[in-house]
């Protein structure tokens, strides 16, 4: 086996017996499942869901994995005493976080929907909103990463990333609105759809909501970028979006590892 693949299996074994990865898997399973007893039907546990999807899969993701990382770092030191490339090393460390903490949300959430045959959710709006949460778990994850590498106190990183929750889900809509408000009399639109990708819980958001017939939900941001792109260009915006916001963090967080004396 390959050092990337050695690395992957033995970060999987290792949060597949973790008591809070399992709790969390568990926790979007009831809360999915409860939401169909309560609601009955699949679009409004979509939309359900997703409010609790935006706020949760950010805060897991970032405080985890920069706690997973403090935790492994003598690991990482045993390993990178041995002829290993620190490339494939990285690699496999990251897959072995960010594929958990992906299937937990994507099994916990996805299995009700499946015993309910989607209950008129239709396959498209389930499917949308799995990838957007598995898409904004490994951009978490990422970003966890990036800052769990670049802070070496552990206090200090996971403040950090308890920051950068609150900065994607609470005080980044909150600039936005003040914006709007404030310059309502000048043309934003393009400038607000800019500020809107610069964040992926809100390219998450606008991700699922291109799918669903939801105005009210969308808010301004999400009801522009419907009114601008449309549902299949929207879609295809966003996830290249989001994608990017994948892959910047990684990059970001694989050169630091390669250059960091540990």
């Amino acid at each position: 086996m390959s050092t990337t693949s050695t690395v992957l299996d033995s970060g999987i074994r290792e949060l597949a017996r973790n008591r809070w990865m399992l709790a969390y898997a568990t926790g979007f399973f009831v809360l999915t499942e409860s939401l169909f007893w309560f609601q009955g039907t699949g679009p409004q546990v979509l939309l359900s869901l997703l409010n609790v999807l935006l706020l949760v899969i950010p805060l897991v993701s970032l405080v985890f994995g920069a706690m997973y990382i403090y935790s492994s770092r003598e690991f990482i030191e045993l390993l990178l005493a041995q002829p290993i490339a620190r490339r494939d090393l990285f690699l496999g460390h990251f897959m072995g976080l960010a594929l958990p903490l992906a299937g937990a949300f994507a099994v916990g959430a996805g299995l009700p929907f499946a015993l309910h045959a989607g209950a008129g959710a239709g396959f498209g709006g389930v499917a949308v909103l799995l990838s957007a949460g598995i898409g904004l778990s490994v951009a978490c994850a990422a970003i966890a990463v990036a800052i769990a590498l670049y802070s070496d106190d552990r206090l200090r990183g996971v403040g950090m990333a308890i920051g950068a929750w609150l900065l994607l889900t609470v005080l980044y809509d909150a600039g936005l609105l003040a914006i709007a408000v404030s310059f309502d009399a000048w043309p934003l639109e393009k400038p607000m759809i800019a500020l809107m990708m610069a964040n992926p819980v809100d390219i998450a958001r606008g991700l699922v909501l291109t799918q669903l017939d939801a105005p009210a939900m969308m808010g301004y941001t999400g009801a522009l970028f419907r009114r601008s792109f449309g549902s299949a260009l929207g879609t295809v915006i966003a996830a290249t979006a989001l994608a990017i916001w994948i892959a910047a963090p990684f990059a970001i967080a694989g050169r630091r590892f390669r250059r960091r004396d540990f």
